[in-house]
């Protein structure tokens, strides 16, 4: 497939998390896998954009272990959808909101870039093992 541009993305452990495995689809295939802990804190990736598409559709699956403030551990499952708007050249974060429920792409120079529908997607299932 030819590829007209490319983004890059970075997620970072925060402090609250003890680990985190998320997955990046965008148009509906995987573009990036994230594995973080206190080894790997943080990770950035560059996402290609196919030719003749300017709006993307992304969904960041995952699942966040946390300690809670009272010391519990907890997982939490992560699935958001969202639309990337001609997000070639940017810089975009992923982000937990709302005690790590809710999982969404911002870039903090440009807020049009990226719009996050705060429901679970239908793309992302937990494994089974």
């Amino acid at each position: 497939m030819a590829h007209a541009g490319e983004f890059t993305v970075t997620d970072e452990k925060a402090d609250a998390e003890i680990s985190e495995i998320s997955r990046l689809y965008l148009d509906g295939k995987l573009a990036a896998i994230f594995k973080l802990d206190d080894k790997s804190r943080g990770k950035t990736v560059r996402i290609p954009t196919p030719i003749g598409r300017i709006d993307h559709t992304y969904t960041l699956c995952g699942e966040i272990t946390i300690r809670t403030p009272e010391g519990r551990v907890e997982t939490h499952e992560v699935s958001n959808d969202g639309t990337l708007h001609n997000p070639d050249g940017h810089h975009l974060y992923a982000l937990g909101s709302n005690n790590f429920t809710e999982f969404f792409l911002m870039d903090p120079d440009d807020d049009s870039i990226a719009e996050h529908h705060p429901t679970h997607s239908n793309v992302c299932s937990m494994p089974v093992s």
